[in-house]
């Protein structure tokens, strides 16, 4: 079939986790980049690498382990306000719909730390989000927001976006990193509605 790979033959679904952030290094340690690290540490633990594609960069298909879901991991070259061109070409590429997609990516309305899985809906104010629902024609798409807090003033928004976590933030991530890549690994396994159940609290 149309963008199989041999890794992902055995396995019964597909799973497109695109984590949403901004490639420059300076931006790496930034709120708006946690969908990154998100989609980093996950590589990390099923023993994958990132290479360059056209428009993002991703990992090979990989079976996720006690899953009948092999899963690529995807991070946009395209900066977050043109996450939508990296989220279109690679359905594309991989013969994949809409609900074939997992974007993560973070959210100034949820307290810091909290997960919120939902199978669709508005882009919530975030450019990232806007872009993958403008470029898909559609908001029904998964997505697992990570609250990053609303520490900021009036017109401040893009400022804290783009500035990096505090040190006791950074004390606190690791643990928050490993918990959304949980929902990720339960989204595979169980599916959305089991992880939301479990996540969204």
């Amino acid at each position: 079939m149309p963008g199989h790979d041999n890794e992902a033959d055995s396995a019964n679904r597909r799973l497109l986790v695109l984590g949403l952030g901004n490639p420059e290094p300076r931006y790496f340690w930034t709120r708006h980049n946690i969908g990154f690290r998100v989609a980093d540490h996950l590589a990390k633990r099923l023993g994958v690498d990132f290479r360059d594609d056209r428009h993002a960069w991703v990992t090979p298909w990989i079976a996720v382990p006690d899953a009948e879901t092999s899963i690529c991991l995807a991070k946009p070259t395209t900066y977050m306000n043109r996450s939508g061109l990296a989220a279109s070409y690679l359905l594309d590429k991989y013969d994949l719909e809409p609900d074939d997609l997992l974007v993560i990516c973070d959210d100034v309305n949820l307290p810091f730390g909290r997960l919120r899985l939902r199978p669709k809906g508005s882009d919530g104010g975030h450019n990232g989000l806007a872009s993958v629902i403008e470029w898909l024609g559609t908001q029904e798409f998964p997505r697992l927001r990570i609250g990053i807090g609303a520490n900021f003033g009036p017109g401040e928004l893009v400022d804290y976006v783009l500035s990096d976590f505090t040190d006791e933030e950074e004390k606190l991530l690791p643990e928050i990193v490993q918990r959304a890549g949980d929902a990720v690994l339960m989204v595979a396994r169980e599916g959305l509605e089991k992880a939301m159940s479990v996540f969204n609290r």
